[in-house]
């Protein structure tokens, strides 16, 4: 087996070591990454370890060597986490893994030279001399180390081999560009005010990187350091930091969503949020009283804005910006009634989130009590650390110290009392963090510098436990700013920072949202409509960001309050298009609700980029501007002002416009109309979007009235979706099977469209029944497209009566014309399936092998309604029923007049039954669904020439007008 690995173990790998005169590095405030890098690449070389012995023990491999210890363990099918244990140095424990993994079993072979491991989809060869391990899937190579581990004066790091196709996403959030590798930046987590478009050091970096070539790189250290992606060496990536823990993880995957999910299931998955959180936010900087927030609640309420949350920024704890930070309390002259006002707003289906900072000033009411309570991290001598910073004179919480937590956890728990519903976590990087404070974790003690990247991480933590104890049967809500890999396993929901309010600002925020979903925060998002700065309010620029962000993870406009964050608070035709865009995103509920089921399952985000659509195309990766919500829907948000066209290039397949209905080939780039009221968005034929009607607050969310949208295309033969469905609070719903998941699979072939509908699973306040409305698109095609559709319907009809058809098709406003529905015949009917048809379509596989199908068993198991009914187009006939729906279930409806809503007025809302719309080509049917069932839609077939009504026409048509006439 040695030949394998020949020709790429030939290369001699060398390590490199500090001289041996050279002092101590010793760092004040940030850490100079640059000094890292250059003690990394300035030193002279020497041999790497040499490999002694090795033993297995508890699934991990031990190798010793003439410098320490290695230990491997593989974790899962597909990955392995190296760790070296150089002697006499400092090891802290893995922020990255999730606490309850535990090493699977390895497989091993020694021989003379090397030893060979295998995990099962991963396989690790470690060259015994000089030391050196790589790294392969499928007996293909995915990475090496240069060498072992560099270490020297507790600078610690890691070199290895790039491919020369390869490229690299990660990093974290950084403005960049998507493949970032020939890049070199610092990894500390670091506030940048008021970024636009470029920026190498932000709020939430991570150590980590995404191969082109499938595997996923992290380096699991906490420390001051630096990531260096082949720009110093172009064929070399390294990873460096001022101590820490000495280890990286390696993973992989076939595709990149199972990367993906191999990475989330080694470093955590996101839990599911409470349900609210995907609906809309109120926030600025800041609302300075009781008073404000109710009046902005009831306006919210009274000009027709949903909405599910107000946030207090830091006034609700004193009423200056400065010298109150650490108060932690209310400000009883602004908030004179806080119980009250929070109780007031639940009533109203409003949800209070509260900031919070680690900082607590030495002008603070709390100062002494957290100086007694040993709460904050210290100087050399034990003393609390104090500095200055622009908030005040200040020390830090110690949130790695269980005690100092414990007294922090306290406050949240008496707010939570309050009726406090959500966390938001500020300057948790920490904005200023000394690098000799000194922190007690497990027994030891760790300078800033050592620990500062798991501070948000750590914090996180401690609030998303807490919050679990005190609330065991409510999902916590904890948004913060920065944190590590695997933050996203406490539910940490992240933002991008205090972003300039311009144009500028808005460019970047789909790079930073998708880079971070891929390494696990997939409910990244920004301050929409920007935070920082701005003179005065641009209308375009603030309707362009919030429109995009009602196709990303959370809804929550936020900014200073020079300039109004609030759309409530803007002229009328800027509050117009926000009202009902804001009610989409309402409307879209289980849609979205159940990209967020598929991440807690999957660790898939929410974002996704447009590289995943062909993985065979590397270039894609470069993609910035656009992305898919979910797997249906392309998003092109648009970021320049005073365009009159967009250009969006569409994958592969058939597109249809979500506002317009209509259609594109895929393989081009097309124009569309930048129009104001709308962000360019395309969905994917065959793709199901389920909807409700928007409602007031997702306390009146419910899924008893469902609006099923398909978007049928001929080009589809097969297509598949499913719904998730819960109570939107309890936070063991998916572990305990309290949910229920609907599956919604199409077959379409000739002149049949087949839908079936089954549901499986169950919790309290469930549906029993769904009063159900199937608008299925593009039925019938436009008239323009009608020879070529009648042939593929009618395959046997002559030439002359499909080309006859097609011509009469077209009148003056190119509709379709009434002679088109005598050609077809009766029009689309409607049956419910016999058993037979139904258990044909559940064992039908996939046409499309890149379709991805659920492994749930739950949502594959139908049970057929033997009934049979058919309706004929355009005329209301009684459907299968099962009872009514009482009214007290229900939603509060709200008035909209979006295209996607409105349409259903032309459906009588009174009746049961189907209508279809000739002008738009859809097919609305209303029944009520209970059980298993499947729809089949038919187009009937043309009917034949009558030969001597031909006769007649020809006739006619070359003999005297008069003949005619006297017919």
């Amino acid at each position: 087996m040695t030949f394998i690995f020949t020709g790429f173990l030939a290369i001699k790998p060398q390590v490199i070591h500090l001289r041996q005169n050279t002092p101590p590095v010793r760092f004040t405030g940030r850490v100079l990454w640059q000094s890292l890098l250059c003690i990394l690449l300035c030193s002279p070389l020497s041999h790497a370890a040499e490999y002694q012995s090795h033993s297995i023990d508890d699934n991990k491999l031990l190798i010793k060597t003439d410098v320490g210890q290695v230990q491997i363990s593989a974790y899962g099918e597909s990955a392995f986490e190296v760790l070296y244990q150089a002697e006499n140095i400092k090891q802290l424990p893995s922020f990255a893994i999730r606490e309850n993994a535990t090493p699977s079993t390895l497989q091993l072979e020694s021989h003379p030279d090397f030893l060979s491991l295998n995990a099962g989809k991963i396989s690790a060869v470690v060259t015994k001399s000089p030391f050196q391990i790589s790294y392969y899937r499928d007996s293909k190579l995915l990475l090496a180390e240069e060498s072992g581990l560099v270490n020297q004066d507790d600078i610690r790091g890691f070199r290895f081999q790039l491919q020369a196709d390869e490229k690299l996403l990660g990093g974290g959030e950084r403005i960049l560009g998507m493949d970032r590798r020939g890049h070199a930046f610092p990894l500390y987590n670091k506030a940048h005010y008021g970024y636009t478009t470029e920026s190498s050091q932000m709020y939430f970096g991570l150590p980590a990187v995404m191969s082109s070539h499938h595997y996923t790189l992290i380096f699991d250290n906490s420390a001051s350091g630096y990531m260096d992606l082949g720009k110093s060496q172009s064929d070399i990536m390294q990873f460096g930091a001022a101590g820490g823990r000495a280890a990286y993880i390696v993973v992989t995957g076939d595709t990149y969503p199972k990367l993906i999910e191999n990475t989330a299931q080694i470093t955590g998955k996101q839990p599911l949020p409470p349900r609210w959180a995907l609906g809309n936010f109120a926030s600025r900087f800041g609302y300075h009283s009781e008073q404000e927030v109710r009046d902005t609640v009831q306006k919210f309420i009274d000009e027709g804005f949903p909405l599910d949350a107000v946030v207090l920024d830091l006034y609700w704890f004193g009423k200056e910006i400065k010298g109150m930070m650490g108060n932690l309390d209310w400000d009883k002259e602004a908030f004179p009634t806080p119980k009250s006002m929070i109780a007031d707003l639940s009533d109203l289906g409003v949800k209070t989130v509260l900031i919070t900072e680690p900082f607590i000033l030495s002008s603070s009411k709390r100062w002494q009590e957290a100086v007694q309570n040993n709460v904050l991290a210290t100087d050399a001598n034990g003393e609390p650390k104090q500095y200055d910073f622009y908030f005040g004179n200040t020390g830090l919480i110690d949130v790695f110290n269980q005690q100092a937590s414990q007294w922090f956890t306290g406050i949240y728990t008496n707010l939570h009392k309050q009726g406090v519903a959500g966390w938001w976590g500020d300057l948790g990087e920490p904005e200023v963090h000394p690098a000799d404070s000194i922190h007690q974790f497990n027994g030891i003690s760790v300078t800033g510098d050592e620990i500062h990247n798991a501070y948000g991480h750590m914090w996180a933590k401690r609030v998303y436990e807490n919050q679990l104890a005190i609330a065991p049967k409510q999902r916590p809500f904890v948004m913060m700013r920065s944190g590590f890999m695997g933050s996203q396993r406490y539910g940490m929901i992240p933002w991008t920072g205090d972003v300039s309010r311009s144009w500028d600002g808005l460019k970047p925020q789909v790079e930073l949202s998708l880079q971070m979903g891929l390494l696990g925060m997939g409910y990244t998002h920004s301050d929409l409509g920007g935070f920082a700065g701005g003179e005065a309010f641009e209308q375009e620029m603030y309707l362009r960001w919030l429109e995009y962000g009602v196709f990303q993870p959370v809804f929550r406009p936020h900014g200073q309050e020079e300039i109004a964050p609030e759309p409530i608070f803007h002229d009328d035709e800027t509050k117009d298009i926000l009202r009902e865009h804001i009610k989409l995103r309402y409307a879209m509920l289980p849609y979205n609700y159940s990209l967020a089921y598929e991440n807690s399952l999957t660790g898939m985000p929410l974002m996704r980029p447009v590289f995943f659509e062909d993985e065979g195309k590397p270039e894609l990766i470069d993609i910035k501007d656009s992305y898919f919500w979910g797997k249906a829907l392309l998003v092109k948000p648009i970021t320049e002002p005073s365009l009159e066209t967009v250009s969006v290039d569409l994958p592969l397949g058939r597109w249809f416009d979500f506002w317009s209905d209509i259609d594109y080939d895929g393989g081009q780039t097309i124009e569309l109309k930048a129009e104001l009221d709308r962000v360019p968005v395309m969905v994917r034929a065959g793709s199901f979007l389920p909807m409700v009607q928007p409602v007031q607050s997702t306390d009146d969310y419910s899924t008893r009235v469902l609006d099923l949208h398909y978007y049928s295309d001929a080009s589809v033969n097969r297509a598949h979706a499913v719904m998730y469905d819960d109570d939107g609070k309890n936070p063991d719903a998916i572990k305990s099977g309290e949910f229920e998941t609907l599956s919604f699979r199409a077959k379409q072939q000739d002149s049949q469209l087949k839908i079936s509908l089954n549901r499986q699973g169950k919790y309290k306040g469930m549906p029993t029944k769904r009063e159900m409305r199937l608008i299925v698109h593009n039925w019938l095609r436009p008239p323009l497209q009608a020879q070529k559709e009648i042939k593929n319907l009618n395959p046997d009809a002559p030439d002359n009566i499909a080309a006859s058809a097609a011509q009469q098709a077209i009148d003056e406003n190119g509709q379709v014309a009434e002679q088109t529905e005598r050609a077809l015949g009766s029009g689309p009917l409607v049956e419910v399936a016999v058993p037979a048809e139904l258990t044909e379509l559940a064992q039908a596989p996939a046409a499309n092998p890149s379709e991805t199908e659920t492994d749930d068993p739950l949502v594959n198991r139908i049970v057929p309604a033997p009934v049979s009914v058919s309706l004929p187009v355009n005329k209301p006939a009684p459907m299968v029923t099962v009872g009514g729906l009482n009214q007290s279930e229900k939603p509060a409806p709200i008035a909209n007049s979006l295209p996607l809503l409105a349409d259903l007025k032309t459906l009588d809302q009174t009746k049961v039954g189907m209508y279809w719309e000739e002008t738009t080509n859809t097919l609305y049917l209303k029944f009520i669904w209970q059980h298993n069932i499947q729809i089949a839609i038919k187009q009937s077939e043309i009917p034949p020439p009558d030969e001597s009504e031909s006769e007649t026409e020809t006739k006619a048509g070359s003999e005297a007008s008069t003949e005619g006439e006297s017919q």
